[in-house]
């Protein structure tokens, strides 16, 4: 289940899949927390697995929030969101630095 901090905070964890099977909750949980925050920072770094309708999702949430004049952005990444990220060559539409674990750096 997505852990999402107090109403002060404006850092969401995601801890399930990001698949097709999770994704209108999801939807729901990442709209109704940029529209609280004027800056989300997503911390994806316990998700293990995402398809298109969980990347569909990370589009979407960053296409709304530079509509609605706010900022969401990826601050932690698992490695399988990386992979799609890097996959998909959407890292410059993101802009968000991906930082490699000490265990991938090998």
């Amino acid at each position: 289940m997505p852990n999402r901090n107090s109403k002060s905070s404006n850092r969401l964890a995601i801890a399930e899949d990001m698949t097709i099977y999770n994704a209108m909750a999801q939807k729901q949980l990442l709209i109704d927390a940029l529209s609280t925050h004027d800056l989300l920072e997503l911390d994806l770094s316990a998700v293990g697995e995402i398809d298109t309708a969980g990347f569909q999702l990370l589009v979407l949430v960053k296409r709304e929030a530079v509509r609605l004049g706010k900022t969401a952005s990826i601050v932690a990444h698992s490695q399988c969101v990386q992979e799609v990220v890097d996959f998909l060559d959407m890292a410059a539409h993101f802009g968000d630095p991906i930082l490699i674990q000490p265990q991938e750096a090998r």
